[in-house]
């Protein structure tokens, strides 16, 4: 049996699954959470490449940051445990009020 370098009992993952969505395909095909992920790797890429003018790095770091703010919001309100948003059921309404 040729080592995949797989666990045993484990299946080989392809290329596909591993590779990441470009930015593209994130916005044709994935969610909005993908295609803030897929712009963060785009951005981290920039600020990490030494040819990147310093002039811009202070606007890719804002950004960068922006992006990871709304990944946490998006991350922590589908989180249930971690929402401020509390899921309670209606309630009838005996039309007394307002």
């Amino acid at each position: 049996m040729p080592d995949t370098g797989e666990a045993p009992g484990q299946p080989a993952e392809n290329s596909e699954t591993k590779r990441p969505k470009t930015i593209l395909e994130s916005a044709e095909n994935g969610s909005r959470i993908d295609e803030l992920k897929a712009m963060r790797r785009r951005l981290a890429k920039a600020m990490d490449d030494p040819n990147t003018p310093a002039r811009d790095l202070a606007a890719l770091s804002r950004r960068q940051l922006e992006i990871g703010r709304e990944i946490e919001a998006i991350e922590v309100a589908e989180d249930e445990d971690k929402s401020v948003i509390a899921n309670t059921d209606d309630e009838t309404w005996d039309g007394t009020g307002y």
